[in-house]
């Protein structure tokens, strides 16, 4: 009888544990980031992460007060494990329509880069130490920079010009995009989180698929992409997600110092690979880019 109860006991412990490891994640609530909030630890969200070089792990969120359902997909690395590079598709001549298809074997990380136009990159671009467009104008259109030592900053509109005096010494990579999500000190800047301001080009209201990249208090990079949470894999490739000022929050709430919004929409597409020629997770986009990212261990 002893034996019984004890079985049972033992059973029904071990049930509760296996219901709370397979229990699904409780999104969290998202919101528009408000002016003066800046990352703290107690925000951040425990993420079961995987992978070695780089990290990968999915949150699930609520976004505004419908409570939109949406994955977030968050990567992390060490800039000093894997080295960022632009890469890009020709079509002869001119440039093709980049895509995760032709990310390179070896890469560990492969993501679109930036805002573009028809005729290309939108914005300032170095590729190998070499100038090849000037910025663009816009008080929120930053900058994500590798410089010579492989170490990845992202920067303000205003931080532009004085990197410019000195490319071939500091800086080998760099892409300008638009909107800065947190400037510094980890603050988002007035014309993200206060509606009273004005901006032409900014609609804080409008949702779609978003890709971000920041950097951390200690000294790793993050990246966030959203995914609407709808069944079927066509569905989750939708261009419904956060607005500007909810992605600032989530950038915040994954403690970026720094953060900087990619393109996103049709053409957001992201891969991670364990180890170089392995097998990779992808979440491809439903458009081709002229430039993207890709990581590669050093």
């Amino acid at each position: 009888m002893r034996f019984a109860i004890l079985l049972a006991t033992t059973i029904s412990t071990n049930s509760r544990a296996l219901h709370a490891q397979t229990k699904p994640d409780v999104p969290r609530r998202i919101s528009a980031i408000q002016c003066g909030a800046s990352s703290r630890l107690a925000d951040t969200p425990t993420l079961k992460w995987r992978g070695n070089s780089v990290q990968w792990a999915e949150w699930p969120v609520a976004l505004g007060a419908r409570a939109l359902s949406s994955r977030i997909v968050v990567v992390r690395f060490d800039p000093r494990v894997v080295q960022l590079s632009l890469d890009l598709a020709r079509d002869g001549d001119k440039l093709g329509a980049w895509t995760l298809e032709r990310a390179p074997h070896e890469a560990l990380l492969a993501l679109n880069a930036g805002q573009f136009t028809d005729a290309g990159p939108w914005g300032w671009v170095v590729h190998r130490s070499r100038e090849w467009q000037a910025p663009g104008v816009g008080i929120l259109a930053g900058a994500l920079v590798v410089d010579s030592a492989g170490a990845v900053s992202v920067i303000d509109a205003s931080e532009i010009a004085q990197l410019r005096r000195d490319i071939n010494a500091r800086t080998v990579e760099a892409v300008q995009s638009y909107p800065t999500l947190l400037g510094a000190k980890g603050a988002a800047p007035l014309l993200v989180c206060d509606a009273r301001t004005r901006d032409a080009l900014l609609d804080r209201t409008h949702r779609d698929a978003r890709l971000a990249i920041g950097s951390l208090a200690d000294g790793r990079v993050i990246v966030a992409m959203s995914r609407y949470a709808a069944v079927g894999s066509l569905a989750e490739r939708l261009p419904i997600g956060p607005t500007t000022p909810e992605m600032a929050e989530i950038m915040r709430r994954l403690g970026a110092t720094r953060a900087l919004m990619l393109d996103g929409g049709l053409s957001a597409q992201l891969l991670v690979r364990e180890a170089a020629g392995s097998g990779a997770t992808r979440w491809p986009g439903l458009r081709g880019v002229p430039l993207a990212v890709i990581g590669r261990s050093k």
